[in-house]
């Protein structure tokens, strides 16, 4: 995996940011801070953050079909969009990974040749035990996110939390 360096002082910054709040989300603190989420991303103390070489994309979307719902996120220009349901199939093809997604599911073409890093993010949000992967491409601009799923009493979905953990055992560094 190709090495980040991200700046004493951005990991400062984030040190000091926690200290004071540890639930805002990251996208929130980069813009506060101002920097781009994957500055921060990488910059969050070790047992909050693990990262994954990009050459594990593939398979880690592979394995998320299996889960149950989740919610993936894209942030664009300022806009958030969430898909609340299974994370579809995909195959690779023409140079996408193409979600194959049933009606109600997400559907897209990820271009997996941007993803430089991957990151397994175990951080509280909003007062409530949060997981998420986050895909990064080379200038650490956040493609897209995938949370583990919550059920209707916002519990996180049973079962996932080991599978996100073997995940991030398997392919985390």
């Amino acid at each position: 995996m190709q090495a980040v360096d991200i700046s004493l002082q951005t990991h400062q910054m984030v040190a000091e940011y926690l200290e004071k709040d540890q639930d805002t989300p990251v996208s929130m603190m980069a813009d506060s801070l101002g920097k781009t989420e994957g500055e921060i991303t990488l910059a969050l103390p070790k047992n909050l953050v693990k990262v994954a070489s990009a050459e594990h994309a593939q398979a880690i979307l592979e394995s998320l079909p299996d889960w149950g719902k989740v919610t993936t996120i894209v942030h664009s220009f300022g806009s958030i969009f969430e898909a609340k349901a299974s994370f579809p199939k995909g195959k690779a093809a023409h140079g996408f990974y193409n979600l194959m997604g049933k009606e109600g599911e997400l559907h897209g073409h990820l271009r997996l040749d941007l993803v430089r890093y991957i990151a397994f993010v175990s951080k509280p949000f909003r007062g409530m035990e949060s997981h998420y992967i986050a895909f990064f491409t080379e200038d650490l601009g956040c493609m897209f996110k995938v949370y583990l799923g919550r059920d209707k009493k916002r519990q996180l979905i049973e079962g996932q939390v080991e599978k996100y953990e073997a995940l991030k055992e398997e392919f985390g560094q």
